[in-house]
């Protein structure tokens, strides 16, 4: 899924920015399961490249930096859709993951429950 630049900015222009950093928050889910396989955030320009060229952008608060999902690890994450929550300051990207999504190498970065911090306290 990809749109043109003006049509992502008009709807970047419409979102509630009020995360850290002027940020909206961005979920990953699986566009066929619908795990879901991660949570970072967007500002206006990495959500607007998202929307125009189909490949997840997130903005890195540690980097304060706009980085492609997938840059370094070449498993990008190919948008297929692409919701708005209720209040404007979170969207949901359904994805097609080219391998990995987390930096740990496991399918979704929700590989770990309750049971795991009790055991590792």
């Amino acid at each position: 899924m990809n749109i043109s630049i003006d049509e992502a900015k008009i709807v970047a222009s419409k979102l509630n920015y009020r995360h850290e950093r002027g940020t909206v928050i961005a979920v990953l889910q699986d566009a066929e399961t619908k795990e879901v396989l991660m949570v970072g955030n967007m500002d206006k320009e990495a959500l607007i490249l998202t929307l125009t060229t189909g490949l997840v952008h997130l903005w890195s608060l540690s980097r304060e930096r706009i980085w492609l999902k997938g840059e370094t690890s070449g498993h990008y994450q190919v948008v297929q859709d692409f919701k708005v929550d209720c209040d404007e300051d979170a969207v949901l990207l359904l994805v097609k993951s080219q391998g990995p999504v987390c930096h740990t190498g496991n399918h979704t970065c929700f590989y770990r429950n309750s049971k795991f911090f009790l055991e590792h306290k």
